[in-house]
């Protein structure tokens, strides 16, 4: 038998969590069974026990990966220089939207998907989604900060709070979204934004 290397070891893994996460960002979590993904995957089942331990272990790997991409993306845009921080937290819900589309969403709204239906279907992927969540906040947070020291925005009280509130509002919004089948909800969102921020133009 040939030996794995460990590029085509991360490779094969990399590609099961691909697979799973582009299709239970579209049907759940629990209606999606392991055969539907090893297929998409092209990879034997011994090979997903290989690298996950069980379905459990399987989501909370998927979640984990799938917010390491998601902060990365996002420190890309908040951390662009010669950018106001109020124009880079524009841009950063420009993309929320455009990655949460109710049409297809190619993986990039599982957070939104699995979010309330895991919470209570597994403790440790509860708190993969928390621990991802806590990230965005954070990141949010330093950004309203960033925002109202170089004037290009404006707040009233806790920039944490006002964090957390934003988010809850998108989430919020990016479910109501899915509902009706609308941006109407992401327009509010925005406008809300604006006004929290004391943005003019």
């Amino acid at each position: 038998m040939a030996k794995a290397y460990p590029s085509e070891t991360s490779d094969v893994r990399a590609n099961i969590l691909a697979a799973g996460q582009r299709i239970m960002s579209g049907k759940g979590f629990s209606a999606v069974g392991l055969n539907e993904i090893l297929a998409a995957a092209s990879v034997p089942k011994g090979s997903f026990y290989h690298y996950f331990g069980s379905k459990d272990a399987f989501g909370v790997a998927l979640l984990d990966s799938y917010f390491a991409a998601y902060l990365a993306e996002m420190d890309e845009v908040l951390g662009q220089s010669g950018v106001a921080v109020a124009q880079r937290l524009m841009q950063y819900f420009d993309s929320w939207q455009a990655n949460q589309s109710f049409a297809d969403c190619q993986g990039k709204c599982l957070a939104v998907k699995l979010a309330a239906e895991v919470a209570d279907l597994s403790e440790a992927m509860r708190l993969a989604i928390d621990h991802g969540t806590a990230g965005i906040v954070t990141r949010l947070t330093a950004a309203l900060e960033a925002g109202v020291r170089d004037g290009s925005l404006a707040i009233d009280g806790n920039a944490a709070q006002l964090a957390a509130t934003l988010y809850q509002q998108w989430l919020g919004a990016s479910v109501m979204v899915k509902i009706m089948r609308s941006t109407a909800p992401f327009d509010a969102a925005l406008a809300v934004t604006r006004r929290l921020l004391h943005l003019q133009h």
